[in-house]
């Protein structure tokens, strides 16, 4: 059977295709809640893996994690407003507020119609499910918080960022599990290319260490269970990694059209070349195994990008630290680049921030803004010994000085799906 790898473009009326750039960033992660201190201790080789101290593990298997137990909503919204926010929804306020800033955009200068907000979620407001679900069962129904279901949503999260800055363009939610924030990027660029939209709000955010979250996880066996060594539990590629680490946080960007970008005098971090998305069709849970489904994406992103494989200078990879999942994906990488996968540089970040599901791919997509800003690549940590299956040159140990022009970021999820984006140097 043949596989059409074109490109799916749209265009507007006039037949051009719209270019679309970054010109804001913003994170919360494990390492810090500020993009220059998260990309000076993710390159200086730090883990932001510990002891979980958000929630008592007293009765699980598993003890850590990445969260984020000096999180502080506070500094963008008032207290009594942050309590009507489940957690997921403050990290989306908090990382859209640094890339509102970040981008200098002024809204009233813009046409609000022409600026929406789509965001990515494998789970939403599972801290707002959990604690009503015990209110009730402990009070009654009639104790149940008439905030539960605008807390809970996963489109809460772009709802209250939309309502915050006044956008009145398209505004909705993606939850395809850990392809989730790559699925509402790629959504946000179409609805750029085609004249839909100018200006797009995107990312993905996520707060799942919570005690059915981590229960849920520990018990299917999913995650590392190396509670004596935390920070060296998450190991992609690496021949003694046991599963992912369960982490949380956001990350969100500013997508914008390029010449209103110009026009501004914007900031420009990357221009967005490509996107692909597919399927595996298979397991519910398991990749596939030669990764066929993630090699398609991978294809259809750069072919959409309008470069060949050679020009790929770096992989973010979506590298959970599972058996599975990072064979897969070394075979996916070499069956898209060919001879080109042996000289491509690629690494995994979560080795340092856990894997935080529906969020990872708009805090990786950050790191690619950074990566092509710095010429700084930041490495896989923790990869002490290769797997032989996986010997592709996965950047170990340290960060790597090496200029990047075109860099590529997987996401992998649950349910078979692949998404991967492809930035570029402007």
């Amino acid at each position: 059977m043949t596989v059409s790898t074109e490109p799916f473009r749209l265009v507007p009326n006039n037949g051009n295709p719209r270019r679309v750039v970054i010109t804001g960033i913003g994170v919360v992660t494990s390492l810090a809640n500020d993009v220059d201190l998260f990309w000076e201790r993710l390159t200086a080789g730090q883990s932001g893996v510990h002891e979980l101290s958000i929630m008592d593990t007293s009765r699980y298997k598993v003890h850590f994690g990445g969260d984020i137990p000096d999180f502080d909503v506070t500094e963008h919204v008032e207290a009594k407003e942050a309590k009507r926010l489940d957690r997921f929804t403050q990290f989306a306020v908090h990382a859209g507020a640094q890339a509102v800033a970040d981008s200098g955009i002024d809204f009233d200068q813009v046409d609000r119609h022409r600026c929406g907000v789509v965001l990515g979620s494998g789970i939403g407001g599972l801290n707002e499910i959990e604690d009503q679900i015990e209110r009730m069962l402990n009070k009654g129904p009639a104790r149940v918080s008439p905030f539960t279901v605008p807390k809970m949503m996963v489109n809460a999260a772009g709802g209250n960022l939309s309502i915050r800055y006044g956008l009145k363009g398209p505004n909705f939610a993606v939850a395809t599990a850990c392809a989730s924030a790559t699925n509402a990027m790629g959504d946000a660029v179409r609805s750029i290319r085609s004249g839909e939209t100018d200006l797009m709000i995107t990312g993905g955010s996520e707060a799942a260490i919570t005690r059915m979250g981590l229960a849920a996880f520990q018990n299917m066996k999913a995650l590392s269970t190396r509670n004596d060594e935390p920070q060296r539990a998450s190991r992609p590629f690496d021949t003694d990694r046991d599963g992912f680490v369960l982490a949380e946080g956001a990350g969100l960007m500013i997508f914008e059209e390029y010449e209103q970008a110009k026009a501004r005098g914007a900031k420009i971090y990357a221009e967005v070349l490509g996107y692909g998305t597919t399927s595996d069709a298979g397991h519910i849970t398991a990749p596939d195994p030669e990764g066929n489904g993630a090699a398609q994406a991978m294809r259809l992103a750069i072919s959409d990008s309008g470069h060949a494989v050679e020009e790929i200078d770096y992989i973010n990879a979506h590298g959970t630290s599972t058996p599975l999942g990072d064979k897969a994906e070394t075979r996916a990488i070499k069956a898209v680049l060919g001879d080109h996968a042996k000289n491509v540089a690629i690494s995994s970040t979560k080795s340092a921030l856990g894997h935080s599901l529906g969020a990872s791919g708009g805090i990786e997509a950050v790191i690619l803004c950074k990566t092509i800003q710095t010429g700084t690549i930041a490495p896989t940590i923790n990869l002490e010994s290769p797997d032989p299956e996986c010997d592709l040159d996965y950047v170990p140990l340290k960060a790597r000085s090496q200029k990047v022009d075109i860099a590529m970021s997987n996401s992998f999820g649950f349910g078979g799906h692949n998404a991967c984006v492809v930035l570029g140097r402007i």
